[in-house]
């Protein structure tokens, strides 16, 4: 099996000017996630609480969280993907399930900012389905709730307003790179019946991380520490990268998806050039196998963790920013690459199979405190299950959002 991986591999390479549908069938790795997702429910997910999050290295379960965890959307968001693309009931009933549990996200203030991760990917997929309501009023008051995090005076949303370990700032206002996912449900709700001023503040947020949190060669802070009372910007840092001055894999990619999105809902086109800056910076500097060391300048490489999630993330992303470059040549190599990344994802080397019941492997989470290292990640299946839909659209030329 390893020759045979190398032999496809080097296939991919040689032919790198060619379109990767040549070595890869979408529909197959969508069926192929289908049949993952289905070990998944039939070893027995009883209660909705309960929500899958990872799987260790060398472990076979999923460990499990409850509706506060930052990643509880994205498993209730593969579940409204796996119905989307198989148009079977099944998976709408399991997507309603565990939607459901996460309602009482807005009975109470933001505990952190993600509440986009939490209830976008999740009920925000259920409501663009199935035009659900009740959906429809969880979102509304969810953005109401997100919006409350924003500091007028630093211009951004606070990221972990309460005391996180392993931080230094929890009396600042710090902001970071992940902050640009969550924008989406304040664009979303300010076209949907919430208050405008969402909007001003997704682009208010959007412009001054754009100007705070990059250095001049467009690489990404993690996260940027600000002055609470002048919101004057201290400095920038990392959490989760090698170090202050490193670019770590899925921030950048943070970054590529979240301003891609925000060009998609202004059209202002300073975002669409800054989508472009923070991709290139991004692709230049990737592996011969396009998937990242999960920080670009990590010490040991290439004897390093790679990290699929940020892959699935960009190229999500890129199928997306591939649609809004006008000029053709620039289009072309974003979807080529987005086309090639996936490809390599849904090669042996790194699809799941009979290892574990998730889509992917070899995803890091947090990499500086142990956590997640080499791991199956739940985000890193929902964006490749995303961008696998994505490019099935943009293959029947259907809209891809």
């Amino acid at each position: 099996m390893r020759l045979k991986f190398i032999i496809w591999f080097s296939a991919l390479i040689l032919f790198a000017g060619c379109a990767p549908e040549t070595f890869f069938d979408v529909n197959e790795q969508l069926d192929y996630c289908i049949a993952q997702a289905t070990k998944t429910i039939d070893s027995g997910l009883p209660d909705p609480s309960r929500i899958p999050r990872s799987i260790a290295n060398g472990k076979t379960e999923w460990r499990k969280v409850n509706y506060r965890d930052w990643t509880c959307g994205f498993w209730p968001g593969i579940m409204w993907y796996n119905y989307e693309y198989s148009k079977d009931e099944k998976w709408k009933n399991e997507a309603v399930r565990f939607s459901g549990a996460l309602f009482p996200l807005v009975d109470s203030a933001a505990i952190d900012h993600d509440l986009g991760f939490q209830v976008y990917c999740s009920i925000g997929n259920g409501y663009r389905l199935t035009k659900d309501t009740a959906y429809k009023s969880i979102l509304l008051r969810a953005a109401d709730t997100l919006s409350k995090l924003f500091n007028p005076k630093a211009g951004t949303i606070l990221s972990w307003p309460r005391e996180v370990p392993g931080v230094d700032w929890p009396l600042r206002h710090n902001t970071i790179m992940d902050n640009m996912i969550n924008l989406e449900l304040l664009f979303w709700a300010a076209k949907n019946g919430g208050s405008k001023i969402f909007y001003d503040i997704a682009v208010k947020h959007s412009v001054t991380t754009m100007q705070n949190h990059f250095r001049p060669d467009f690489t990404s802070y993690h996260a940027v520490i600000y002055d609470t009372t002048t919101g004057k910007k201290i400095k920038g840092i990392t959490h989760q990268g090698f170090s202050d001055s490193s670019m770590w894999a899925r921030g950048q990619s943070w970054a590529i998806y979240g301003y891609t999105m925000v060009y998609r809902e202004t059209k202002d086109k300073q975002f669409l050039s800054f989508a472009q800056k923070v991709t290139d910076v991004y692709l230049q500097n990737l592996p011969k196998d396009l998937i990242p060391y999960w920080d670009f300048n990590a010490p040991n490489i290439p004897n390093e963790p790679k990290d699929a999630s940020a892959a699935c993330v960009v190229a999500s992303a890129l199928l997306e920013l591939s649609t809004f470059v006008t000029d053709k040549t620039k289009a072309d190599e974003y979807r080529i690459k987005a086309e090639k990344m996936l490809a390599i994802l849904s090669s042996e080397k790194y699809q799941s199979g009979n290892i574990n019941n998730a889509f992917l492997l070899h995803s890091t989470g947090h990499k500086p405190n142990g956590g997640e290292v080499d791991a199956s990640i739940i985000y890193a299946d929902y964006y490749y299950l995303e961008a696998l839909l994505r490019l099935k659209k943009m293959q029947e030329g259907k809209n891809i959002y």
